[in-house]
């Protein structure tokens, strides 16, 4: 059992680490900063931090191809990386806990994130280099859970502690949380996997190897353009689906406190559908597990046709929750899964942060007019164009199993 693998525990605690500033940056922020009197423009700044989460395959070349500074390069790629982000991450987070003027804490913030997401590059790359292609499914979950508990403490437990001791003390108190990850990444064993390459010449030469080479041998790799377009169009269904939520529920006559109560059903169904995710990955093989996930999460969206036309139904709006969240979180884990075997020993970190970065295209482009779609053909009709817009990525997926292998031979070219 991986749960009794030291790697497994260090996993969870690296993941914990991972998702304990993002909702810091989202959720926490700017619920400090509404309490602060801050004008609704300036809250509306909050939105551009999260391009670093979203931009950070521009700069997870560096983490290829430079040793980490400072003689922090002698803990190894990953663990040097880790060890020289976590402490600004965690002194960014005490700034923000200091700061005094609305600018200030948004600044702070976007530290914050810049840190975070060069942590997440690290980290994503000693998951895939530590863990066998068959362990990925595992190794994902168990990530997720530390990830998702963390963003409990961060968010519904940091707002919880400041009503007790203010929001100062609320905020150094996960400083030090985010501190005790140098801790973590000391235990943690330098995977044996990395590669590391020399990077010589000037800088358009160093420039071409760190940032143009992982990209090449990608788009050039046999089926690498039919395995980019499924990676963009994977989550193209449900960016459009989810986008739309609150003003569904707000239609069907849904209350605030009833619309509350589905965090409770999206997380604990989130969170059982990634567990079950990884052992249906280990149990069926990775490649299985793609198609019936794969499908299973499009025909969980007929749940929302259901739904859209049940006003008032309080049950059935639970129920569907935790259902597709269940559903949901049992294709993710295949899918990340799928990612992290698609990556060149040579270029984890690089060819990894392109992948998940474009796996959120569609909710950042298309995803931002499925109000117009909705408006245009009610919501039943919209949840129905939902479910079949997620086809052409099931259809190319099918395409590639049959064509491409999987595991290591999956990046040869």
């Amino acid at each position: 059992m991986m749960w009794r693998d030291r790697r497994a525990w260090i996993m969870a605690a690296l993941g914990f680490a991972a998702g304990l500033p993002l909702m810091l940056t989202l959720t926490t922020l700017r619920q400090w900063l509404v309490e602060r009197g801050t004008p609704v423009a300036v809250i509306g700044l909050t939105a551009n931090i999260g391009l670093a989460y979203t931009l950070k395959f521009l700069w997870a070349p560096m983490l290829d191809t430079v040793a980490a500074p400072f003689g922090l390069h002698r803990f190894g790629r990953r663990r040097g990386w880790m060890l020289l982000v976590q402490p600004l991450l965690a002194l960014s987070i005490l700034a923000m806990a200091l700061s005094d003027t609305p600018i200030q804490t948004i600044a702070a913030a976007g530290f914050i994130a810049l840190f975070s997401a060069t942590q997440d590059i690290a980290i994503d790359a000693w998951r895939i280099e530590t863990f066998a292609d068959d362990e990925q499914g595992l190794a994902t979950a168990i990530y997720v859970w530390g990830y998702r508990l963390a963003m409990l403490v961060a968010g519904g437990g940091a707002l919880a502690l400041a009503s007790l001791i203010g929001w100062r003390g609320s905020l150094a108190g996960l400083s030090l949380l985010a501190a005790a990850s140098v801790v973590v990444t000391l235990a943690a064993s330098e995977p044996a996997r990395t590669i590391i390459r020399a990077v010589q010449g000037g800088i358009w030469s160093r420039a071409r190897a760190a940032i143009v080479e992982p990209l090449a041998e990608f788009v050039w790799r046999r089926g690498g353009v039919l395995i980019l377009a499924f990676v963009v169009l994977f989550n193209l269904g449900e960016a459009m689906a989810g986008v739309m939520l609150t003003p569904l529920y707000r239609a069907l006559g849904f209350s605030r406190d009833v619309v509350a109560g589905t965090s409770v059903f999206s997380l604990v169904g989130s969170l059982a559908g990634i567990g079950a995710g990884g052992f249906v990955v280990a149990r069926i093989g990775l490649r299985r597990a793609l198609v019936v996930t794969g499908f299973g999460q499009m025909a969980a969206m007929a749940l929302y046709v259901v739904l859209a036309g049940s006003p008032g139904a309080v049950g059935l709006l639970y129920g569907v929750v935790l259902a597709e969240a269940f559903v949901q979180g049992v294709a993710t884990a295949s899918f990340l899964a799928y990612l992290s075997t698609l990556c060149a020993p040579a270029h984890t970190a690089t060819q990894y942060a392109l992948l998940t970065s474009l796996a959120v295209v569609g909710s950042h482009t298309i995803g931002g007019f499925s109000g117009f779609l909705a408006d245009a053909v009610g919501w039943q009709s919209f949840y129905g164009l939902a479910m079949l817009c997620a086809l052409p990525a099931m259809l190319l997926m099918v395409i590639i199993l049959r064509t491409q292998p999987l595991g290591d031979s999956a990046w040869t070219r």
